[in-house]
């Protein structure tokens, strides 16, 4: 099965998995838990299965140095959006696998199983066309940690800020035309987005740090603090603007 099917699959079944669970109703705190739990052996022991010599990093396993010298590193995040996942009724949470290959991000999917939908590199999204219309542009944010220049980033750019969950359902909704821009700065990991960059870039969206550099994987340690997921045509208006807000 090539990697960009095995990703789709993967993250769809999880995704199955996480949403019979969450079904069946209890604590808040012990859903969350078990799914974190749950889905995590799920993948790891599929991959394993299927990947047996490929390397794993995962939100909810044990990182090995090992991973360091893989040519090949799955960067899962087994369920993205844990507080989401917890409060009834809230669809912005998602399964992210990912595969990291000699230096670049060679295939991902992004699940979302409350929406009823997987993004995957195997057939990505036609990217939305140009600039937004009329009604401005959206910047999809944190709705728990927003970066602290956001206001002022939408001040500056006109812009109205969409408030969402899960990094995956962030991104998600730029790859899908529902928002022009995803922009977070504050801390995450690779995990967190490696499987909605991996989508967005065979979406011919733009990724990167908010700074404009490379978003690099499988780094020692795997923390990613900041990202900018935008149509391409927006990428340097958005860039200078970050640039000046941040230096305010």
């Amino acid at each position: 099965m090539p990697d960009h099917h095995l990703a789709a699959d993967l993250a769809a079944e999880a995704g199955r998995r996480l949403l019979a669970l969450r079904a069946r109703g209890g604590d808040p705190d012990d859903l969350r838990r078990e799914g974190d739990r749950r889905s995590h052996e799920f993948l790891a022991a599929e991959l394993a299965r299927y990947r047996p010599g490929d390397a794993l990093l995962s939100e909810e396993g044990v990182d090995s140095r090992e991973r360091l010298s893989a040519s090949r590193v799955w960067i899962v995040d087994p369920l993205d959006g844990t507080r989401e996942f917890g409060e009834p009724g809230r669809t912005d949470w998602a399964v992210h696998v990912a595969l990291w290959e000699g230096g670049e991000l060679t295939a991902g999917a992004v699940a979302l199983p409350a929406q009823g939908r997987t993004l995957t590199t195997a057939d990505p999204p036609a990217s939305p066309a140009g600039r937004p219309g009329e009604g401005g542009m959206r910047l999809v944010v944190s709705r728990t940690r927003p970066p602290g220049f956001m206001a002022r980033l939408a001040d500056r750019t006109g812009a109205e800020l969409v408030p969402l969950g899960s990094a995956g359902a962030k991104a998600a909704a730029v790859i899908c035309g529902d928002a022009e821009a995803y922009v977070h700065s504050g801390g995450q990991y690779e995990w967190d987005s490696a499987a909605p960059v991996a989508v967005a870039l065979a979406a011919g969206l733009h990724a990167s740090r908010v700074d404009g550099s490379k978003l690099l994987y499988n780094q020692d340690p795997p923390a990613l603090p900041d990202i900018l997921i935008c149509q391409a045509a927006l990428a340097d208006l958005l860039l200078d603007a970050i640039s000046s807000v941040r230096g305010e």
